[in-house]
């Protein structure tokens, strides 16, 4: 596969302020990259760069093998995008927003932009004026823009924002099925990581302004730590057993009745007949993966789980 996007010590001063240090990021052919910080770790920047609207203070980015230079705008008819909060003319319809877009990109096409409105869902609501949209409509209506040029690439700064949790499902199918049918490649920003873990290849992990981890989410998961996940209305009892009876001291409560044991010395079954030897009420227990929520805070954090004491 060819990398869409190389970026080569990307680094942005405001001010005298570092604000983006040594970005090295690499966004191969028909992925999906999920780009994930938390707010203020410097992921719309990253992205106003990639998409020249800010000038890097030092670095390199190349966008489809080539080197981009100030000024440049061939490589802009083959991206879409969303940063920030889309912004429309509020007043016209959704279709004839889309229309104005394609027409300023020079790639008008009327079927494209019907079939871009369909797949947001928004082909019943292609006639209401914009004002009328709800925010989760014109974000949307934001992601139908960006597909209607029938882009290689698609740049989107945090696009699942102000989406009831039926948007985000139909968002998330929407997005395979651009890399999958389409052939698009995607960088998606998010700090949403139960989302950027169901849909993305790789991640990128951003935080204060570095890119501290990129891998596929292949690696990830062949990383992650197994756990065992005891759930009980005994918290406290199990925490006794674990740590003074069991001699079981890597574990961390979480919430009232979730415990996570890290390190197993017995078996699960075995757990489960000294747990109840020791009248302790047991719900449920299962072994886990940890999720990529745990993965980012453990690499953002730089800590690892700690033992629980009571």
């Amino acid at each position: 596969m060819s990398d869409m996007i190389r970026t080569r010590n990307l680094t942005k001063q405001f001010g005298g302020s570092t604000v983006i240090s040594g970005v090295n990021m690499t966004v191969k052919e028909r992925e999906i990259y999920g780009f994930l910080g938390s707010n203020g770790a410097g992921k719309t920047t990253v992205m106003r760069m990639l998409l020249n609207l800010i000038k890097p203070t030092e670095g390199e980015i190349e966008l489809f093998g080539e080197r981009l230079t100030v000024g440049a705008t061939k490589p802009f008819k083959r991206i879409g995008n969303i940063i920030e909060t889309p912004v429309f003319y509020e007043n016209l319809t959704g279709q004839r927003n889309l229309e104005l877009h394609c027409e300023y990109m020079g790639m008008y096409n009327p079927k494209m932009i019907q079939e871009a409105l369909e797949l947001v869902q928004l082909g019943s609501a292609r006639n209401k004026p914009v004002h009328q949209y709800s925010l989760g409509m014109k974000q949307r209506l934001g992601i139908a823009r960006a597909v209607s040029t029938k882009p290689e690439l698609l740049i989107l700064d945090e696009p699942i924002n102000g989406l009831d949790p039926n948007g985000i499902l139909e968002m998330r199918s929407l997005f395979k099925r651009l890399r999958d049918e389409y052939r698009i490649t995607l960088l998606i920003s998010s700090h949403i990581l139960g989302e950027i873990e169901q849909i993305a290849d790789t991640i990128g992990v951003i935080n204060s302004g570095r890119l501290i981890e990129e891998l596929s989410m292949e690696q990830i998961r062949s990383t992650q730590t197994e756990y065992v996940e005891v759930i009980t209305p005994s918290i406290n009892r199990v925490a006794y057993v674990l740590e003074y009876v069991l001699n079981i001291r890597n574990f961390k409560v979480s919430g009232e009745k979730l415990l996570k044991i890290y390190d197993m010395k017995l078996s699960q079954s075995e757990l489960s007949r000294q747990l109840v030897t020791h009248e302790v009420s047991i719900e449920a227990i299962n072994r886990r993966n940890r999720s990529l929520e745990e993965y980012f805070l453990q690499a953002t954090r730089g800590g690892e789980e700690h033992a629980a004491s009571h």
